[in-house]
């Protein structure tokens, strides 16, 4: 492990804003404390430029380099939290109840943070380095608005590099693949609409938990008889909602869900059969079921030749034996992929000593990636924004 030396001397400064960060969690476009937090942070580090307000709660620093033109290398770290509980039983947990950063963007912040400070204090590159705060990556779009928002068109990039904590993978150990990385997504609602009556007399009503139980069965033959086995889709019905009475049969039901593929046009194909079926079992069952279907997620893919460059600069960082450049392809999702769409790049996975799954309410970001990750980012700049380059 080759992390930077100065980077490891200001590790107590990254462990107390990432602890600060967990205790304090804000869910997407209500990071404003947050923000306010990276954007003070910036300017004390002596970043050239900070921008906010980019997609409500959004940060974008420059730092222009000391050795002359060149690129400019977009670095990007989301800093939302989850809706949702924490039981990890931290010293510093999360002081609000039903927030939670169950999946490690207080680390990210930080990590970037720590990058922006080092290559602030060095400039040893050519060119400039476009530091990136993205709020509500947490399936609110905020990647799609800061792009709609201009961001790109305000603040060029030629590549863009991201990264996400793992702890499916061991510390230090660095995890990244070329083509498809991870699976695009969309969230999806059905509203059954049937006929109430009493618990005593069924057939008076037009059941909606009967027809919804037909029609979770129905749309888990999608994947298993309408799609091609070589090309993988999840589709999960993840909320059941129904009654409010032990002896009334209600009146509607609603499901959700998610369906994610690494194809688009195997989700266009999902996404038709289940339409199809929604309306066969409506049919059927003599009801009304709505469907609404949202792009939520693009599919994630890393460009060839970022991707090895990333690999390199990791490398340098944790060792040749922690680099593995052929790590499967998650099917989670990531709004980083939006940016992708618009510039070439990469995203890889870093591991750490937690080891239970983001988005537990257990999970526990181990501190050990934090100068790790600002190491990694540090190093891609200087290699990539190298005069020779």
């Amino acid at each position: 492990m080759t992390t930077i030396a100065r980077i490891e001397e200001y590790g107590d400064d990254l462990r107390a804003i990432r602890h600060d960060l967990h205790a304090h969690p804000e869910i997407g476009f209500e990071e404003q404390r947050t923000s306010s937090i990276v954007a003070q942070l910036l300017k004390q580090y002596g970043v050239d430029e900070v921008h906010t307000g980019i997609a409500t709660t959004g940060v974008v620093g420059l730092i222009h380099g000391r050795l002359g033109q060149g690129k400019r290398v977009g670095l990007r770290a989301d800093m939302d939290a989850l809706p949702m509980e924490e039981e990890s039983g931290l010293s510093f947990s999360s002081q609000t109840p039903g927030r939670f950063h169950g999946c490690g963007h207080d680390g990210h912040t930080t990590m970037l943070l720590g990058t922006a400070r080092y290559l602030a204090e060095t400039r040893n590159f050519a060119g400039t380095v476009v530091l990136i705060f993205q709020p509500a990556e947490e399936g609110l779009g905020g990647a799609r608005q800061m792009i709609a928002e201009g961001l790109f068109e305000r603040f060029p990039c030629d590549e863009i590099y991201g990264l996400h904590n793992s702890p499916l993978h061991g510390p230090g150990e660095v995890a990244l693949c070329a083509g498809p990385a991870m699976a695009g997504a969309d969230f999806f609602d059905i509203t059954v609409t049937g006929r109430g009556s009493h618990g005593a007399m069924p057939h008076y009503s037009r059941d909606p938990v009967v027809v919804s139980g037909a029609l979770i069965q129905a749309l888990q033959s999608i994947v298993s008889r309408n799609i091609n086995p070589h090309d993988p889709v999840v589709l999960s019905i993840t909320q059941v909602h129904s009654g409010s009475a032990y002896n009334v049969i209600p009146q509607t039901a609603t499901l959700a869900g998610t369906v994610r593929t690494f194809s688009d046009s195997v989700r266009e194909q999902t996404r038709e059969r289940m339409r199809t079926l929604v309306a066969g079992v409506a049919a059927s069952y003599e009801v009304g079921i709505d469907i609404d279907i949202r792009d939520v997620f693009s599919v994630l893919e890393n460009a060839p030749m970022q991707t090895e460059l990333l690999a390199d600069a990791a490398r340098e960082v944790v060792g040749e034996a922690n680099v593995n450049t052929d790590n499967k392809p998650l099917m989670g999702s990531e709004d980083f992929a939006d940016m992708l769409k618009v510039v070439p790049g990469a995203y890889c996975w870093v591991g750490h000593s937690g080891n239970v799954p983001v988005h537990n309410p257990a999970f526990v970001l181990g501190d050990d990636i934090l100068p790790i990750g600002a190491s990694l980012f540090s190093r891609l700049i200087e290699r990539r924004l190298s005069p020779q380059h």
